[in-house]
């Protein structure tokens, strides 16, 4: 079986509080592949960047002081341009999910794949968290389907990732 991993696409981060240009621009190319593993009856697992009112209290909250993804809100939300019905979602309150990672390892996938947002942040350290669990599981990130929080950001993740045997799409 081959999973695909689509992290925090969620409308703070397209086009909400966090979002960016180039985010917006890979949502049709994610939407894409889902609609591929889908048909191909793979496994397609969201992952939510979730937050609690006092987000701006919390480390990261002082590190990045913008709130986003608060639980519940419409910038928590999967983008609706995204079919995510009967999809497994794993909420995470931090960049990386060790449940994301347990998950995986329970499952035994012949491969993973991850898309979405942001590579420099919570797809690099997905991605690490999954190898580090399953270091024998083929994990991949297909380039055109990620978005950094900057273009050069985002070029610096995906060189890291293959350092890291994370093949790079």
């Amino acid at each position: 079986m081959k999973m695909l991993v689509v992290v925090d696409m969620q409308n703070d981060f397209i086009d909400g509080a966090l979002g960016t240009p180039e985010a917006l621009a890979i949502v049709e190319n994610v939407r894409n592949k889902i609609e591929l593993y889908k048909s191909n009856g793979g496994e397609i697992i969201f992952t939510r960047d979730t937050h609690n009112p006092d987000y701006l209290e919390t480390q990261e909250g002082r590190n990045l002081p913008v709130e986003h993804c608060i639980k519940g809100s419409f910038g928590w939300q999967i983008s609706d341009k995204l079919p995510s019905d009967g999809c497994k979602i794993i909420d995470k309150p931090t960049f990386g999910s060790t449940e994301l990672a347990e998950y995986v390892s329970a499952a035994k996938p012949e491969s993973v794949e991850l898309i979405g947002l942001c590579t420099d942040i919570c797809v690099i350290s997905n991605a690490m968290l999954i190898k580090a669990f399953e270091p024998e599981i083929e994990v991949a990130v297909d380039s055109a389907c990620c978005a950094g929080v900057t273009p050069q950001s985002h070029t610096n993740a995906l060189e890291a990732m293959k350092m890291c045997q994370i093949e790079v799409k």
